[in-house]
């Protein structure tokens, strides 16, 4: 065995660049959508769960309580778009480009460019039950910000089998 399988901690990619968490807290490439949670512009109380399928580049975006977001009538609204540019700096935008199966072309890969190239399919709509389980996956996290910082083994992750451990 490689010594990556004999341990017990998963590699962590480091973001391709530091982003601000206040604007969009959350950010994920997974379940075959670019998906997170987006703080409202106009209520500090209030988030946006939003998310963009792979391939067909669906939108939806609601709130935390499943109202719909008012701006995604015809195209993304804000909240993607930030949701986007955040990706691309958590993630770097060729990465993200490569995970929606986005073509961009000769174009320089960057948020911007990305947004258009969506876009410029004209999406539709998609459906928004996933945004239940995202903001529940935000909320696990930010439990994980309660936590004393520690090299103790979490009861949670006990699933993992300890290091040097012989199978």
């Amino acid at each position: 065995m490689s010594g990556w399988e004999r341990s017990s901690t998963a590699r962590v990619i480091a973001p391709a660049r530091p982003r601000k968490l206040a604007k969009v807290p959350f950010v994920e490439l997974a379940d075959g959508r670019l998906q997170g949670v987006v703080s409202s512009g106009s209520d500090i109380s209030r988030v946006y769960v939003s998310s963009v399928t792979v391939g067909a580049f669906a939108y939806a975006c609601s709130t935390n309580n499943n109202r719909p977001c008012g701006g995604t009538s015809s195209s993304y609204c804000n909240h993607i778009r930030a949701l986007i540019d955040q990706a691309v700096l958590q993630y770097g935008a060729e990465r993200v480009a490569r995970y929606l199966k986005c073509d961009l072309g000769d174009t320089e890969a960057d948020a911007f460019s990305l947004t258009q190239a969506m876009v410029g399919t004209h999406p539709m709509p998609g459906d928004s039950n996933a945004a239940a389980t995202v903001f529940s996956r935000f909320l696990r996290h930010l439990a994980y910000l309660e936590f004393d910082a520690t090299t103790a083994p979490l009861p949670e992750m006990q699933w993992f089998p300890p290091t040097r451990a012989v199978a």
